[in-house]
């Protein structure tokens, strides 16, 4: 876990280094001080001179300038280096998320990658802060005092040897008992973060159906119960500090009361004043570090559980990735499904799709119709290789799409999925997602072929018209046409529509789907659709149903022969067909 979280170190290991060396001249120019302070008592009682004292206090003064110096810079060199290390971790993980396939996505879940790239990472920036300077300086600091103090005070330091043990078994217990309340409450962080992301998707819904008080009430149960468990960790976290107090004070009550005594029994001669003055400030020294530390150790505590969060995202492989020896050209659209069977995971009991095998020329047009749960869009997901089959193999161009580097056949399958995403930028910026290098003229081909160019002309900024993050400042049927634009702009072998063009009117159906056979007729187009309208002219009309193929053909071959497609036509056509919509 430690050497997956270091590589993130990367350009900021000179600051991280640098931390613990300036620490180390802090530390020891502190606990020198003491050790002057008791010489100059010494000498005072003594009755020096003046010259002696202003000596004295100039050397002072230097080593206390020289140890706010080394502070103030390894101050900085330890915030240049977390800061540093959480914007490399998050960074990685970033990168590391963007390979993943859509089968690593659902097994972490989209807010739970958001709490860890958030949450978790400051649990482990603060954890790396202390770790760099906090646990240098307490184990340094509790180090040369206590070596100071056996020379300054000698019988007196041996109240260290009693609290120490005692620090450490309440910090073994206190990281026992609140490690597994931690681990819980992440997790529990995880759904909270659920709940909100599903809220804020959904508000139209939330707002249509009057259900905020529902999901008010919902969101407080989620918090209610981060907060118990967060504050039974915090009560357990608290035992610490009492415990600290208790060693501080007792310790510090121990060294007035019996130093007291044997600077007077012995009138000095076993104990000076100056000695017992340095003493004190030793004793001091060494349960603020034990106390630094136990703070260190608590922070781990509520850290180890995000480092292994955040481990396992960037352990995380993606089960699709490009062969060794990759095929880098896709020669035509054609497509073949043999024997392809395919579910989502190891564990489920059903197969998605089960037995298909199907076999498309280049340049065809492909209807798909089906009952929602018939697999349509899993289907068309094994082309591009979102997911990879359970049995059997996909083809493009003749070639297993396994064998492809991912990058070129995901670049010569476009896919307009069923839920249409925009980014926030202008629509040039969205439309270059599909070719960054496209030119202006070739943007508005695209668009003109998806029926877009007519209402983006009505924009005051036209193609520089901003899109707001998720296309919420255009209407559905806008935003569909945009998509298929940019896909176009890939200029693709095959080119899939799930179900892309719902929002949009049955004549601007037509209109994009007359463009395609006149202007991409090499290009396989593969349409899934809910109203029959947008794939009766295809060349051939696939019907699904539980995850098989159950008939094939052209619209009046299956009028005859396919009861499902039969059922589909009759009932669309006697309520009047979907309604057009934008």
């Amino acid at each position: 876990m430690v050497k997956t979280l270091a590589r993130s170190i990367r350009e900021f290991k000179k600051p991280a280094i640098l931390t613990p060396l300036l620490v180390l001249v802090e530390v020891v120019l502190e606990c020198v001080i003491p050790f002057i302070i008791a010489n100059l008592v010494n000498e005072m009682q003594a009755g020096c001179s003046m010259d002696v004292i202003w000596r004295y206090g100039i050397v002072l003064l230097i080593m206390a300038v020289l140890s706010l110096v080394f502070g103030v810079a390894a101050g900085n060199t330890c915030a240049k280096a977390s800061t540093g290390f959480a914007r490399n971790l998050r960074q990685d993980m970033f990168y590391r998320i963007q390979d993943y396939s859509f089968e690593n996505i659902d097994k972490f879940s989209v807010s739970s990658l958001v709490t860890r790239m958030t949450t978790d990472v400051v649990n482990i920036q603060m954890s790396f802060m202390m770790i760099i300077r906090m646990a240098i300086r307490g184990p340094l600091m509790m180090i040369f005092s206590f070596v100071m103090g056996f020379i300054m005070g000698g019988r007196l330091a041996l109240i260290f040897l009693v609290t120490i043990p005692i620090l450490t078994f309440a910090l073994i217990m206190v990281i026992r008992k609140a490690m597994p309340i931690f681990r819980r409450v992440f997790r529990k962080y995880d759904a909270l973060n659920d709940s909100v992301q599903e809220n804020v998707q959904a508000i139209r819904v939330v707002k249509s159906y009057v259900r905020e008080d529902y999901e008010k009430k919902k969101f407080s149960a989620a918090a209610e119960d981060v907060c118990r468990d967060f504050t039974k960790a915090e009560r357990i976290m608290a035992i610490n500090s009492p415990v600290m107090q208790f060693c501080v004070y007792g310790g510090m009550a121990f060294v007035l009361s019996f130093g007291s005594y044997l600077v007077i029994s012995s009138r000095g001669t076993e104990v000076a004043v100056g000695q017992m003055s340095a003493i004190l400030t030793y004793s001091w020294q060494i349960l603020m570090s034990l106390m630094m530390l136990s703070m260190v150790f608590v922070m781990i505590a509520m850290s180890i559980e995000s480092a292994e969060r955040i481990v396992e995202v960037l352990s995380e492989r993606s089960n699709l990735v490009s062969p060794p020896e990759a095929v880098t050209e896709v020669q035509d659209g054609s497509i073949d499904f043999e024997n392809v069977s395919f579910k989502y995971s190891t564990k489920a009991e059903r197969m998605a799709l089960a037995n298909v095998n199907l076999h498309i020329k280049s340049g065809e047009v492909i209807g798909i119709l089906g009952g929602t749960g018939s697999s349509k869009t899993t289907l068309i997901q094994l082309i591009p290789r979102l997911y990879d089959v359970t049995e059997g193999s996909v083809k493009v161009g003749g070639v297993d799409v396994r064998d492809y580097d991912l990058d070129t056949l995901r670049n010569n399958v476009a896919v307009v999925l069923q839920k249409n995403v925009l980014f926030a930028g202008t629509i040039k910026d969205n439309l270059r997602w599909g070719n960054k290098e496209a030119t202006d003229e070739e943007m508005i081909e695209a668009c003109k072929l998806a029926q877009a160019d007519e209402f983006i002309q009505q924009f005051p900024d036209k193609y520089d018209t901003w899109i707001e993050q998720g296309g919420n400042n255009v209407s559905g049927g806008q935003k569909q046409r945009l998509c298929i634009a940019r896909a176009l702009l890939k200029k693709p072998k095959v080119l899939i529509l799930d179900d892309s063009t719902s929002a949009v009117d049955t004549r601007t159906d037509s209109l994009i789907r007359e463009g395609f056979r006149k202007f991409i007729p090499e290009t396989t187009k593969i349409i899934i659709a809910q109203r029959v309208a947008s794939v009766e002219d295809a060349d051939r009309i696939i019907v699904m149903d539980g995850g098989r193929i159950k008939d094939i053909g052209t619209h009046d071959e299956l009028m005859k022969t396919s009861d499902i497609y039969r059922e589909i036509y009759t009932t669309q056509n006697r309520t009047g067909g979907e309604q057009d919509g934008e």
